[in-house]
């Protein structure tokens, strides 16, 4: 039989580990996330609008044949400027030469005519004084006088038509601008039955930009009375045309179809860096609103049906939500109509690690620092 005393030694032997356990330890809290603040600014505030539209041409001249004729020269670069009164062609002027030597002659002969129908109608009222005549006689005469004056005047108008004819064969440019390619060649033509088109003239400083804008947006720009104020242009390659321009006019009439008003705005063009058909937008001032909220475009999320959302830190320094109500962007930032007062501190850095109601460390956004967690390349 085994002794008794082994059995006390076994069971203390089987409580010690039970006697030295140590309680659990507590889990460790998350340090307060470190999150970068801007404060909400009131600032003024210019509303603008990007509209589409084209560039045209102050003016445009066609250059037309007035008189049939065979073309001889052309006397201009195609491309060039030209001015009012330059000869761009010259059509043969033989033919219309001889038509107002024709006229000339014509008028020749009725001017002397007259002058014998004058010395006729003198002589007759001597003799009618005498009765050495007939009073049928000295009315013919009489009558014979105003046929010949009457002759003179359509003799004078057929050669200055003639001669109107003659200065025609020598084309020349009706404005000043830039002309583009000729239309026919010499040896051609041109005139015969109708007008032909010889080149194209567009003035092209100034230059008008011609753009569209819904009703809506048009009576706030009347409203507004921001409608005098400068336009920049937008050309196709994103560039911002260096001259600001001035709006001329809008239609009298909004289009049925689309219910857009056709406006007007003109832009110097002293380099011809603007050609008619180019594609552009205008940059418009909408609106200037004084004493608006702002804040940096980063800082507002967008949640479900387009709900705008900022974190901003409490005074005891703690991250909460406001729901927020914004109407324009300027530039990077967005205007906001509601649910946030100037001076508030809004968080723009650190948002996925700051949770609402949990406490933060919020820092002073510096202009040109880091972003937190990034480092810069060497």
């Amino acid at each position: 039989m085994r002794p008794l005393f082994f059995l006390p030694l076994s069971i203390t032997w089987l409580l010690l580990p039970g006697c030295g356990k140590k309680p659990a330890a507590a889990a460790p809290q998350m340090p307060p996330a470190a999150v970068t603040v801007v404060p909400a600014a009131t600032e003024t505030v210019t509303i603008t609008r990007d509209l589409p539209g084209r560039i045209d041409a102050v003016r445009i001249a066609e250059v037309r044949a007035r008189v049939a004729g065979i073309l001889l020269k052309k006397s201009f670069r195609e491309g060039a400027d030209v001015s009012a009164g330059d000869v761009l062609f010259q059509i043969d002027p033989a033919p219309l030469q001889a038509a107002r030597d024709s006229a000339a002659a014509n008028l020749a002969r009725a001017e002397a005519n007259a002058k014998q129908a004058q010395n006729l109608v003198k002589r007759t009222r001597d003799l009618i004084a005498v009765n050495a005549v007939s009073r049928q006689d000295a009315d013919n005469s009489e009558s014979a006088v105003a046929i010949a004056e009457a002759e003179i005047l359509a003799a004078k108008a057929a050669l200055a038509t003639a001669e109107l004819n003659l200065g025609y064969a020598t084309v020349t440019a009706s404005i000043s601008g830039r002309i583009g390619r000729a239309e026919v060649t010499e040896g051609a033509l041109v005139g015969q039955g109708d007008t032909t088109r010889l080149a194209l003239i567009q003035q092209l400083d100034p230059i008008y930009f011609d753009f569209t804008q819904s009703t809506s947006d048009h009576l706030a720009l009347k409203n507004t009375g921001t409608s005098q104020a400068p336009v920049k242009l937008l050309l196709g390659d994103g560039r911002e045309y260096p001259s600001p321009g001035r709006i001329l006019f809008s239609e009298a009439s909004v289009d049925k179809t689309t219910g857009m008003v056709t406006l007007r705005a003109e832009f110097p063009n002293p380099n011809r860096d603007l050609l008619p058909g180019m594609f552009a937008r205008a940059r418009v001032v909408q609106a200037v609103l004084e004493n608006t909220v702002t804040i940096p475009q980063r800082a507002l999320t967008r949640g479900a049906g387009g709900t705008g959302t900022v974190m901003v830190v409490d005074a005891t320094n703690h991250a909460q939500v406001r729901l927020v109500q914004t109407a324009e962007m300027t530039g990077d930032k967005w205007v906001v109509r509601s649910g946030l007062q100037a001076g508030e501190q809004v968080i723009i850095e650190g948002l996925l690690h700051a949770r609402p109601g949990a406490p933060v460390v919020p820092q002073p956004f510096a202009t040109g620092a880091e972003t937190p967690g990034t480092s810069t390349p060497h």
